[in-house]
């Protein structure tokens, strides 16, 4: 299972919409990969490690595929379209990872499905 992580760093005199973002896009993208994107989830930074602090990033998206190739799969015949909707929201460039989801004894039992993004610690 892979993850691919859209990350907007918080930058000074950058705009980000929020609301078209989640009214808008976020829809958008989840009817062009269809099945193929087993999760999405969307965090809006709040606060940065210290108390009082700004976050790195003012959002966070997520979403969960099969693999590398289900991703490409479903994301190749709508990037002109999803890439080309980024200036209606927001200046900032996007930064994107893809990563492979990794369980272990560690996670078993802790958070939903056991995912390394809801490990709760005791």
């Amino acid at each position: 299972m892979i993850k691919v992580s859209v990350f907007y760093p918080n930058q000074a005199d950058k705009k980000f919409d929020l609301d078209y973002y989640l009214g808008q896009h976020m829809p958008m993208v989840e009817a062009r990969f269809g099945e193929a994107c087993r999760e999405a989830s969307v965090e809006v930074g709040i606060l940065g490690v210290a108390p009082g602090t700004t976050p790195a990033f003012i959002v966070t998206c997520h979403l969960t595929f099969d693999s590398v190739d289900a991703f490409q799969t479903a994301f190749a015949p709508h990037v002109a379209e999803i890439m080309g909707d980024i200036p209606n929201y927001t200046d900032i460039e996007p930064v994107i990872q893809i990563g492979e989801v990794r369980r272990g004894p560690l996670l078993q039992g802790r958070g939903r499905d056991g995912d390394a993004t809801h490990l709760a610690r005791p």
